[in-house]
């Protein structure tokens, strides 16, 4: 039996928690030949690395382990976008094992589009981001890696392409512009309300820092979305098929 470890970055808040659990339980529904195990790259444990060692310790015959012998191991990171945790963190976990393998990060995505713009028409009776004078501002969690800054402005250029408002792009940390400054240019660059679309999995710090950015409207995380769920599904079985090739 594969193992899915579904790695995601860990968090105090309950909320949180709970909405990640929502989502490893949604991969299990959906894969279910599938063993989906937990890790984290902070905050929480089990960490990736032990999880991806224990895992194809087990897997290739551990003492007490009644898994498959040489059942792979594919990392599928909860993560919205690559950066230090993906190309370090969970790169790290899976580099020594020939029989492991991570998947890229959830986005960019269509899938995480059609979330992000369902939670927008769930606040303001469905106009949000439609009425004369809005912006949206993009409101990801931010990354000191060029490439997260990168693949969240492809996220940006996906969803403005369903809108007729401008969207522009706010990190919580990592890089600029930060949220309320991003929130502030809107509103000096004419908006007359801004409305941050929160590019955030679950509630906690980075989902805190959008409510506090200042703009007038925010919505929910991405949360256990049937299309997050479907789209990280997707990333596990492509990571698989590579696996598969690899070992033939």
């Amino acid at each position: 039996m594969t193992t899915l470890v579904a790695c995601s970055h860990g968090t105090s808040s309950p909320d949180g928690r709970a909405e990640i659990v929502r989502i490893r339980e949604g991969l299990a529904r959906t894969l279910p030949e599938v063993k989906v195990r937990e890790a984290y790259v902070d905050v929480e444990q089990p960490e990736v690395a032990d999880v991806v060692a224990e895992a194809l310790g087990a897997e290739h015959g551990a003492p007490g382990s009644s898994d498959e012998p040489g059942a792979p191991v594919v990392v599928v990171p909860l993560l919205l976008s690559t950066g230090f945790h993906t190309s370090v963190d969970i790169a790290a976990a899976v580099a020594p094992h020939p029989g492991a393998l991570a998947a890229p990060a959830l986005g960019p995505h269509p899938g995480l589009v059609r979330v992000l713009r369902e939670r927008l028409a769930e606040v303001s009776g469905g106009d949000a981001g439609h009425r004369p004078g809005d912006h949206v501002v993009l409101a990801a969690a931010g990354s000191t890696d060029p490439a997260a800054a990168l693949a969240v402005e492809e996220m940006r250029a996906q969803l403005a392409a369903h809108l007729p408002c401008p969207v522009s792009v706010g990190y919580g940390a990592g890089c600029s512009p930060r949220l309320p400054d991003a929130v502030a240019a809107a509103r000096a660059g004419g908006a007359r309300r801004v409305i941050a679309a929160s590019y955030v999995l679950a509630p906690g710090h980075f989902a805190g820092l959008v409510e506090k950015s200042g703009a007038d409207l925010v919505t929910a995380p991405l949360g256990a979305h049937p299309e997050v769920i479907v789209v990280a599904a997707e990333r596990f079985r492509s990571a698989a098929d590579a696996l598969a090739v690899t070992a033939s």
